[in-house]
């Protein structure tokens, strides 16, 4: 786990981790060479900060995990998905404002 709070997922980790978790899980999905993606990790690390013991947050770097990648039909990044029960539940496309973000993870817990 990063410093951050921020789980850093891979294709071996991602159904332990999300798959099988007891709470829900923020998914960021992304890549480095991903304007928007970096422009968003600030928020996605606050809202980490902010949500700690009730929500899990990790980030899969799409170029180095096709595999899940391709299984969630992710084209394009950044995208948020939230995971609840083994299920995707809620899905962000693009750079969005931090209330947008906190308005779709609320819904879940």
């Amino acid at each position: 786990m990063a410093a951050n709070g921020i789980i850093e997922l891979s294709d071996s980790n991602f159904d332990a981790e999300v798959m099988k978790s007891d709470v829900p899980v923020l998914v960021d999905f992304w890549a480095p060479w991903c304007g928007p993606c970096r422009a968003i990790a600030p928020v996605v690390e606050e809202i980490s900060a902010s949500y700690q013991g009730r929500l899990k947050v990790g980030r899969l770097n799409v170029d180095e995990n096709q595999q899940t990648t391709m299984k969630f039909g992710i084209r394009s990044i950044p995208t948020l998905i939230v995971f609840k029960g083994g299920q995707a539940v809620e899905q962000i496309i693009g750079a969005v404002p931090k209330g947008e973000i906190e308005r779709v993870v609320g819904k879940t817990l």
